[in-house]
């Protein structure tokens, strides 16, 4: 993709904390664009009309609202020449110590118009969300949601496994390190858990992007396949969650989940922890890989079974 210039070029985007990422709103150096028009000079002043306080009294009474901001990523890696991001899924079981699981399907999220860097105004080819795209007129779910299973066999034909277990590592260290970063903010309390849905950009130098992480993400179904894996999703993490308390707890998959982080990483092989950074340490995930969950729960709950037979 050719590189096109635009006011988006070098811009940020400000996101309100009840937004919904349904516009984009550009900072251009020190300026703020409100997203839904200007304010009344009576609104600027802080004030209404006939408001005599002062202005440091008007000051008090402005509800002040958070706002995220991100550096735009102009150059998407595009596919048909649409946008995407990918959904993918942590299970987090414990903050501290901090215990994870990743599981190995989700999908990416295309726009239904292909990409411009032509106009902010175009919602249809800025935003990926579902929310977003459902309401364009010619949206047809099928056509702009692939599974990761599929995303990441097109990247290998095109550019080759090894860059694409480049791609992938780095989207796991995206996952370690934003969970790290909250691990002392967030209340551990051993009888919760939260399954969060996190959003990834890739660019055009196949560099992974955190958009946003969701708490409680929406597990509304758009297609057959994809009601399929989020009952599979929901499934696994009660079995994760283990009510019945049949687990051992020195499980490193169960279902469609990999336990990736417990208390430090988790390798593929049986063995310590590799805290050595020589390279040879495979991190125990398998993201967009082929997930035989049914097989692997029939394997699972049959050895745990046979060794609640077996005498002490």
């Amino acid at each position: 993709m050719s590189r096109q210039k635009s006011k988006l070029q070098g811009a940020w985007t400000a996101k309100g904390k009840r937004a919904r990422a349904e516009s984009i709103n550009p900072v251009q150096g020190h300026s703020y664009e409100y997203p839904h028009g200007c304010p009344s000079p009576q609104a600027r002043m802080g004030g209404s009309k006939g408001d005599t306080r002062s202005s440091d009294d008007q000051k008090d009474d402005i509800p002040v609202e958070n706002y995220v901001a991100q550096h735009y990523i102009e150059n998407p890696y595009l596919i048909g020449g649409r946008k995407f991001d990918l959904r993918v899924y942590v299970l987090v079981m414990s903050y501290m110590p901090l215990r994870a699981w990743l599981y190995r399907d989700g999908f990416a999220r295309f726009s239904n118009t292909r990409f411009t860097l032509n106009s902010i105004d175009d919602q249809y080819v800025h935003l990926t969300n579902v929310a977003v795209q459902k309401t364009s007129p010619d949206y047809h779910p099928k056509g702009c949601k692939w599974m990761l299973q599929r995303f990441r066999q097109y990247l290998a034909s095109k550019h080759g496994p090894k860059a694409v277990e480049t791609l992938f590592s780095d989207m796991d260290n995206i996952f370690i390190r934003s969970l790290q970063s909250v691990q002392k903010a967030i209340i551990s309390d051993k009888h919760c858990f939260e399954l969060y849905g996190y959003d990834i950009l890739i660019d055009q130098d196949l560099k992974p992007w955190l958009l946003e992480v969701n708490a409680s993400p929406s597990l509304t179904a758009s297609s057959q396949e994809d009601y399929e894996l989020k009952t599979c999703l929901l499934e696994d993490t009660l079995h994760i969650v283990d009510m019945e308390a049949r687990l051992t707890g020195r499980e490193k998959r169960v279902g469609g989940f990999d336990l990736m982080w417990n208390d430090g990483p988790v390798s593929r092989e049986d063995g310590a922890h590799d805290l050595s950074g020589l390279g040879n340490f495979v991190t125990n995930t398998h993201l967009g890989c082929v997930n035989d969950r049914k097989k692997q729960l029939r394997q699972l709950f049959r050895s745990l079974q046979g060794q609640k037979k077996t005498p002490n």
